[in-house]
């Protein structure tokens, strides 16, 4: 939900030149890169696929490793930081994941010539995941600016935004929240029981926006 809310934001504010998806072996992969392939045609954004096989041999995650089992969590469990910045955090963590993608996007910003890295970072999140905060974006940008030429910009439209903000935000700007695919899951539905699927149950229902989204629900 949040990179879907941040390229539309982007695409009203400045155009976007190209949106990427990365596939490290994740279980959703097919189910991420589809809904944003659809997301893509329909706005009219050029869309490539970045392969990383790599990084899912790096580290032993529940996210690209299925020998694992996935946290379960509660949305009691969600403000709880032993739980979510700890068994669960550890447990889905892959090794320097936003980092890569960030430094990954800037050569790509760099060849096609734009300015700006958009990424969907939130303030939920970036309180248990540190490269979704505030000093990630700060410490990458300092980085970018020795790293490349052309020194583009990484910034989040939704990084002091908690996920019911966000829904709001994008029902404001008719961003394409009912095509999203945000569980660690690739199965056919949202399980509703991984963490990124217990955020947004809850960020639907106190946006009043649970039904809405299953109505308009829109899946390839």
């Amino acid at each position: 939900m949040d990179s879907a809310v941040n390229a539309k934001r982007a695409l009203d504010d400045t155009g976007v030149g190209l949106a990427l998806t990365f596939d490290y072996g994740q279980r959703a992969a097919g189910r991420e890169t589809a809904a944003a392939a659809l997301m893509c045609h329909q706005f009219g954004i050029a869309h490539r696929i970045v392969d990383l096989p790599w990084l899912a041999e790096l580290g032993r995650s529940a996210l690209v490793d299925q020998s694992i089992s996935l946290p379960r969590i509660t949305a009691p469990e969600l403000d709880q930081p032993r739980v979510t910045a700890g068994e669960t955090a550890r447990a889905v963590w892959v090794p320097n994941r936003n980092g890569v993608f960030v430094n990954a996007a800037a050569a790509f910003a760099e060849a096609i010539g734009t300015d700006t890295i958009v990424a969907g970072f939130n303030r939920e999140e970036g309180a248990t995941f540190p490269d979704n905060s505030a000093e990630f974006v700060d410490a990458a940008n300092a980085s970018l600016a020795l790293s490349t030429l052309s020194r583009p910009k990484l910034v989040s439209y939704t990084l002091g935004l908690t996920k019911v903000e966000i829904v709001g935000l994008g029902r404001q700007i008719k961003a394409p929240i009912a095509s999203i695919w945000s569980c660690y899951r690739g199965g056919p539905e949202h399980c509703w029981e991984c963490e990124s699927c217990a955020r947004l149950e809850r960020a639907l229902r106190e946006a009043r926006a649970w039904e809405w989204f299953h109505t308009n629900r829109a899946i390839p």
